[in-house]
């Protein structure tokens, strides 16, 4: 059994639905289809995820939603009537307006039951089609086959008893669209993943039914060692790990979502990489362990939105415990962090920006100098962190003294350096302006020489 996911373009118009249905009858072990929302048509397009977004936020506003809604029931109507099913767009347009009456008490609740709407209606869509064409098709519903997650509102995660409950959908018949990017919580409730939660949804089904293989499909021929918007004709990897994909996705490779490996990894299910409007194109897999390695770096990535708090207090290696006591303060205010750079007398902690306001940084600033005696604190904001990722790193000598070469003759100042103890990623901190100038540099210096 092979579960297949399809991103939003694969499902943008009609045209594109049908492509979908060719790639999943063309293999009878596709059986599990995982869809998202219908995305952009074009680049000036909107995707109904951020209409559904637009039509949440005028009803919470108290205002008319009459013509969002509108907006929302034409991108799908005119994708049911040009697939031939005309029942479904009744159908949808009823449950969307049944959504946009619902309880408006609770803003999270409201906000995922009308974003989890275009997942859910591209699924009963693309369901009905299939049933057109003579095929044995079934919606398949989140809550009612067992994908609970937490009350955690846009930012949910799976329960561990799903994977037991999801399990018995090998048993099926027929091909079954499931709708990706939400669940229900334990109260009934709608819950959604974070945005391009769809790829989350594909890894815990194929972790579920103990698939042969989970397969992505998007709108590229494979995972590239770099992003195609930066470099002209990228070197494409046929062969990546979990781990490998994991530090590329944190650092900004968005073909797939960073959380959506874990499931997958956790019972050893590839994950194949294809391309929908390129089927015959074998993609990337992603594996548990690699028997190629093409060379020494596998990919370059690239973040922006980062900051650091930098503290240094004199002994600051003989104090017991001072490091758990400064992730304490950072735990109160809720903050997570990313990395944690250090000397015997000094500390960094890399945090994303967005989770770093400036009343949170007055909070943590004065509480380090009150509470562990730190007078030398500062914050500093516009940072990028750039990836060096390869498993064949970790037995290559040299690598992080060649990259800092190429940036140092780049003129690519370096905030910070920071290698991980598997040693299959070296993290530079630099300004966010020289973000994409030093993967560029990076990329020649790798992929080029």
């Amino acid at each position: 059994m092979k579960v297949c996911k399809f991103g939003g373009t694969s499902l943008a118009n009609a045209e594109q639905i049908r492509k979908v249905c060719d790639i999943v009858l063309s293999d009878p072990d596709r059986r599990l289809v995982v869809v998202s929302a219908p995305g952009k048509r074009n680049k000036e397009d909107a995707k109904v995820t951020d209409l559904l977004i637009a039509l949440a936020e005028t009803a919470l506003r108290g205002e008319d939603p009459a013509a969002a809604l509108e907006a929302v029931v034409a991108r799908f109507s005119a994708i049911a009537v040009d697939l031939g099913v005309h029942e479904a767009a009744a159908a949808i347009a009823e449950d969307l307006a049944k959504r946009v009456a619902l309880s408006r008490n609770d803003r999270g609740r409201y906000l995922d039951s009308l974003k989890a709407a275009g997942e859910d209606n591209a699924a009963r869509l693309v369901a009905a089609y299939l049933r057109s064409v003579g095929e044995e098709a079934h919606y398949v519903d989140p809550g009612e086959a067992g994908m609970l997650l937490t009350d955690e509102f846009g930012n949910a995660q799976v329960l561990p008893e799903s994977y037991d409950r999801l399990a018995s959908l090998a048993e099926r018949t027929g091909l079954l669209l499931f709708p990706g990017f939400f669940g229900y919580t334990r109260g009934g409730e709608v819950a959604t993943f974070p945005r391009g939660g769809s790829d989350i949804t594909g890894s815990i089904l194929a972790a579920a039914v103990r698939a042969e293989v989970y397969e992505n499909w998007t709108d590229v021929d494979s995972v590239y060692a770099v992003n195609p918007a930066l470099v002209s004709n990228p070197h494409p990897v046929a062969e990546i790990t979990y781990r490998e994909m994991r530090e590329l996705a944190y650092a900004g490779f968005s073909v797939l979502h960073e959380e959506a490996l874990s499931p997958a990894f956790q019972r050893a299910i590839p994950v194949n990489i294809r391309n929908t409007n390129n089927p015959t194109a074998k993609g990337t897999m992603i594996v548990k362990t690699r028997g190629n390695f093409e060379g020494t770096v596998t990919g370059i990535a690239g973040a922006k939105g980062f900051c650091s708090i930098n503290m240094s207090k004199y002994l600051m290696n003989r104090e017991v415990g001072f490091v758990m006591r400064v992730l304490a303060i950072l735990a109160d205010e809720g903050i997570p962090f990313e990395h944690m750079p250090s000397g015997i007398d000094s500390l960094s902690i890399i945090l994303r920006q967005n989770v770093f306001p400036a009343e949170k940084e007055q909070v943590v600033l004065r509480r380090l100098r009150d509470e562990l005696g730190i007078e030398d604190a500062a914050v500093e904001r516009g940072l990028s962190v750039v990836m060096l990722v390869g498993e064949a790193m970790a037995h290559t000598v040299g690598v992080t003294a060649r990259a800092a070469t190429a940036l140092a003759k780049a003129g690519v100042n370096l905030e910070i350096i920071n290698q991980g103890a598997s040693e299959i990623s070296v993290m530079f901190g630099i300004r966010e302006e020289y973000c994409n100038y030093a993967v560029k540099e990076l990329y020649k210096e790798f992929f080029l020489k």
